[in-house]
């Protein structure tokens, strides 16, 4: 008995027709995480000019008045993604499953903790406060982090410098804290985000050696630099001169080894990702600052190069926010 043959519908999967107008997306619904790198790096500039022209002993009113604005920038990016994750909560893992979504959400409660260092001449109690509420969000996206990672494939789950965004990053509240009288708390942070800062600079510098990475993806080495620069400041802060110094140093070799590549680096040219060279170059400015002496000298020249080039990135990634642009080339997920 022969069997009747089968006969598949090979006619092409039908899809829904293209809305017409086209569908708006909610209010924030799509708003980009990848805003905070520069949101970051803006704040810190501000506060190493507040330390640079405290150094040189001019006024500071211009630099403070700058600070305030930044702090509405930084209020009005955390808002728009409060509406985001409240509109739908799922979207913060969303989010954490491309890596510009991983690094601005670890940026976003960083810049909690560098606008606790602004408010701290002015409200120390809010400043204390808005230090702690930050590191306790960073440590709850660590932890979400952690469980993303471990549900995306090996190729997804390897050591990259957005890594000292969300596991160094806590260092950043230790210098408000340090400031404040919280010498016990900023301690544990040094010591705690200094192992994993060493931890990701030897996997990351197996990588180079195995692999060189893509193009598009160089612009996060710079990223390295900043736990060198923050790791200094608070061993500076807490009273260990030779640890602050030794970072310095560290911090020097990076930077060099970054502008010997620079063209390497650049080569595939301007992106959302170069937010990655805003914020370690402030703090590493600052840091160095810190230090007085012949450093302070270096530090005001990193300052001043900063100056120069933080805000020009900033404003090259902030102004492709509206419309969606920014949330189209970063992957970011909708609410």
């Amino acid at each position: 008995m022969t069997q009747a043959p089968v006969f598949r519908d090979r006619r092409p999967k039908s899809f829904p027709p293209p809305e017409f107008p086209p569908r708006r997306a909610a209010l924030f619904a799509r708003t980009p995480p990848a805003a905070f790198p520069v949101i970051l790096g803006l704040l810190g500039l501000g506060l190493a000019l507040r330390r640079a022209l405290a150094a040189l002993q001019l006024p500071g009113g211009l630099v403070e008045a700058a600070l305030g604005a930044l702090l509405v920038l930084w209020a009005f990016g955390w808002l728009a993604l409060a509406v985001k994750i409240l509109r739908r909560p799922g979207v913060l893992a969303e989010d954490m499953r491309v890596l510009p979504g991983r690094a601005g959400l670890a940026a976003a409660s960083m810049t909690g903790m560098l606008a606790a260092a602004v408010l701290l001449p002015y409200a120390p109690g809010v400043a204390l406060g808005l230090a702690l509420l930050s590191l306790v969000l960073h440590a709850a996206l660590a932890v979400l982090l952690v469980a993303v990672l471990l549900r995306l494939p090996p190729e997804a789950r390897a050591v990259n410098p957005g890594w000292h965004l969300a596991f160094v990053g806590f260092v950043v509240a230790a210098v408000p804290l340090a400031q404040l009288g919280w010498s016990g708390l900023a301690a544990g942070i040094l010591w705690g985000t200094m192992a994993a800062a060493a931890a990701i600079w030897a996997a990351s510098a197996v990588q180079l050696v195995r692999r060189v990475p893509p193009a598009p993806l160089r612009p996060l080495l710079a990223i390295h630099l900043a736990p060198a620069a923050l790791l200094s400041s608070v061993a500076g802060l807490l009273g260990h001169g030779a640890l602050a110094q030794g970072f310095a140093l560290l911090g020097a070799a990076i930077l060099l080894a970054l502008l010997a590549a620079g063209r390497w680096i650049a080569e595939a040219g301007f992106s959302p990702l170069w937010g990655a060279f805003t914020f370690p170059l402030a703090a590493y400015g600052s840091s160095l600052i810190l230090l007085g002496g012949g450093y302070e000298i270096a530090g005001l020249a990193v300052v001043l190069v900063a100056l120069g080039a933080v805000p020009a990135i900033a404003w090259q990634v902030l102004k492709l926010w509206p419309g969606g642009r920014l949330a189209a080339r970063t992957n970011a997920a909708e609410a």
